[in-house]
């Protein structure tokens, strides 16, 4: 058995410096860290194993919580305020102001190929629910329609990169979104923007670590490809007013913001049985939304 030496830890802890405090709580520099809830939800995200009673979305909305709880959010408005100054398209989109809460008769009766083909599609055949978090907030600031259109464009995201709603299409939509916010965003307000994202990204990487080694090589695949189309977007396709594109061709939409490379339909599709806990095969899935 592998046994860690005392050489180790000196090496590894040689800087560490002990710390007192009155407290009678555990307390920390980091507010994260000083959150109970927050580090067992965390532990148990990123330890656990995707059961048949807890799925891989099972604690998003609470996590996601959480984190908004915690923002400081002066700031995150004041980042707001600089980036329309600084990004023309950034304050068109908000100004605009403009949801893609599409509705099943919004998008019937498009041409085949076009993005309001597919979306009509998707809200009629795929089971999922476009408006599927912060449901029933009332867009009326620029802050609350942020939050809402990127969950109303977040599996259009998906229609159009050509990462499908299975478990690498989600790895891929992340790495894609993250590069292409630390990219056109201050890094301030782009690690706001891919909190949940990055929380998303560290328990997934820690599962496949330790559960679905079968998947792992598929999911660095995944990051790569999703990074290196994200790094050729045009903009963050969340700040993309979609009801400006529903008669355009879905390829004419990639040619026009740089989405490149998009995976041919069903490339990932094994993957999301694949990272599920094999004692129950055939369970439903609900795979994560960012």
């Amino acid at each position: 058995m592998a046994q860690v030496s005392q050489a180790d830890h000196d090496y590894y802890n040689g800087g560490m410096r002990k710390f007192t405090t009155e407290s009678s709580v555990l307390i920390s520099s980091s507010t994260y860290l000083n959150s109970a809830p927050l580090r067992a939800l965390i532990a148990q995200e990123m330890l656990r194993r995707n059961g048949a009673d807890l799925p891989n979305t099972a604690f998003i909305p609470e996590v996601a919580q959480i984190l908004h709880q915690m923002e400081d959010m002066p700031a995150i408005i004041r980042l707001f305020e600089e980036e329309k100054a600084r990004l023309p398209e950034f304050k068109r989109w908000l100004d605009r102001r403009i949801p893609s809460d599409f509705t099943v008769d919004d998008v019937k009766g498009f041409a085949p190929g076009t993005l309001g083909s597919v979306i009509y599609d998707f809200l009629a055949n795929s089971g999922y629910n476009i408006d599927h978090f912060f449901q029933g907030m009332k867009i009326d600031s620029d802050y609350t329609f942020y939050l809402k259109e990127r969950v109303f464009t977040h599996d259009i995201e998906h229609m159009i990169t050509g990462f499908e709603t299975n478990f690498c299409g989600e790895v891929a939509l992340l790495s894609a979104n993250a590069r292409a916010l630390y990219r056109y965003f201050r890094p301030e307000l782009a690690s706001f923007i891919n909190r949940v994202g990055t929380y998303l990204k560290a328990k997934t990487t820690m599962k496949m670590g330790l559960y679905y080694p079968q998947v792992m090589p598929e999911m660095l695949e995944a990051e790569d490809i999703g990074s290196a189309q994200g790094k050729n977007w045009k903009v963050p396709l969340m700040i993309v007013c979609w009801r400006d594109h529903l008669d355009w061709q879905v390829t004419d939409i990639r040619e026009e913001y740089g989405i490149t490379d998009a995976p041919p339909s069903g490339y990932w599709a094994w993957t999301t049985d694949a990272s599920q806990d094999p004692r129950y095969p055939g369970q439903p899935t609900a795979m994560a939304a960012e």
